[in-house]
């Protein structure tokens, strides 16, 4: 499962990224079909035929299975590909019609699964917070470059706030209904962010 030293280091990143994936895959199979509580990092290193210390050099725990986001770098590409001419919510929006393009069905269906048992399971509810918060620091990073303002200015992280906010509410509400399209739910949550959070 490891790369020599001679292999391009483009072939390693993309053998290590399939490895990881497959990882991620085999575990929330698991999770599924016997619970997140009851599922070991060594039943899912069987599954996807590896040692557990190799799976301990993907992830450093069971959790961080699920907690990792594979679409993280491919959303932040679209984001910052977007016309300079839109505003930073058009961007988003525009953001989420970009992944429901590129992003295949079965490949989208994996990681509803996955924002589903995040937000299901108590304990991995609690440590997704984090990432939301982390998620504020992105969000005015890209506002900044959109803007051309600073990502501490106060408005900016005022904004990045207000977008993890109705994305969270949209990720919960989502995760409760089975039949939820989340990139449907979220563009509307991000649309009446745009609206001005009209009641």
């Amino acid at each position: 499962m490891t790369s020599s030293p001679s292999e391009p280091a483009g072939l390693r990143e993309r053998k290590k990224a399939k490895t990881r994936a497959a990882i991620q895959r085999h575990a929330l199979r698991l999770f599924h079909e016997q619970g997140y509580s009851a599922t070991t990092v060594d039943q899912i290193a069987a599954a996807a035929e590896i040692s557990p210390s190799t799976f301990f050099r993907y992830f450093p725990t069971k959790e961080a299975t699920v907690l990792y986001d594979p679409f993280d770098p491919v959303l932040i590409a679209a984001a910052l590909a977007q016309p300079a001419e839109l505003s930073p919510i058009g961007a988003l929006r525009a953001t989420v019609d970009t992944i429901r393009e590129q992003v295949a069905g079965e490949e989208w269906e994996r990681e509803r699964q996955r924002q589903m048992l995040v937000f299901r399971e108590p304990e991995l509810r609690t440590a997704v917070m984090d990432k939301f918060a982390e998620g504020i620091d992105v969000l005015a990073d890209l506002a900044a470059r959109r803007t051309g303002r600073a990502a501490d200015d106060f408005e900016v992280r005022n904004w990045a706030g207000a977008v993890v906010g109705v994305v969270m509410a949209a990720f919960l509400g989502a995760a409760a209904d089975p039949e939820a399209d989340t990139l449907v739910v979220l563009d509307r949550a991000v649309a009446h962010l745009e609206a001005g959070l009209p009641l």
